[in-house]
C-alpha cells in the first residue's frame, strides 16, 4: 500500500481529533487495522474506504490519487496495444467508441481523479 495513502490517512484522523480506537469503532474493527493502515502495511476493504469517505468527509479519489494516477499511466499504455475487434456483432456495437471515450478520459489531465 502506498505511503503517500497512510500518511494521509493519519493526517486525516489527528485533523478530525480522533484517535484510532475512534475509527477502529467507527469501521467496526480494531484498532490493530487502523495502525495497519496508518502504516501502509495493510490495504483496506472497499467498504472500508467507503466508511473511510464518509467518517472524513474526502471523497475515494482524494484518498487514493496516487493509485489513480498509477492507474491512469498503465491503461494509458494499454489501450494504445489494445487487441483488434475481432467478430463484430450487436454486443460489440460500441466498442471502437467506448475506446476512443476512454483514451479521451485518460488523456484529460484536468479530470478530477488526477487533481485530487
Amino acid at each position: 500500500m502506498s505511503t503517500e495513502f497512510a500518511l494521509d490517512l493519519r493526517l486525516a484522523r489527528r485533523k478530525a481529533g480522533y484517535t484510532q480506537r475512534d475509527i477502529a469503532h467507527l469501521l467496526d474493527s480494531h484498532q490493530t487495522l487502523v495502525s495497519e493502515l496508518e502504516r501502509g502495511c495493510r490495504q483496506p476493504t472497499l467498504i472500508q474506504i467507503v466508511t473511510l469517505s464518509l467518517i472524513y468527509g474526502r471523497s475515494f479519489e482524494s484518498f487514493f490519487s496516487e493509485q489513480m494516477g498509477t492507474a491512469r499511466k498503465k491503461l494509458q499504455k494499454r489501450i494504445v496495444r489494445m487487441p483488434a475487434g475481432g467478430r463484430s456483432y450487436v454486443g460489440t456495437f460500441n466498442r471502437d467508441a467506448s475506446i476512443e471515450r476512454l483514451a479521451r478520459r485518460l488523456a484529460d489531465t484536468s479530470d478530477t481523479h488526477e487533481s485530487a
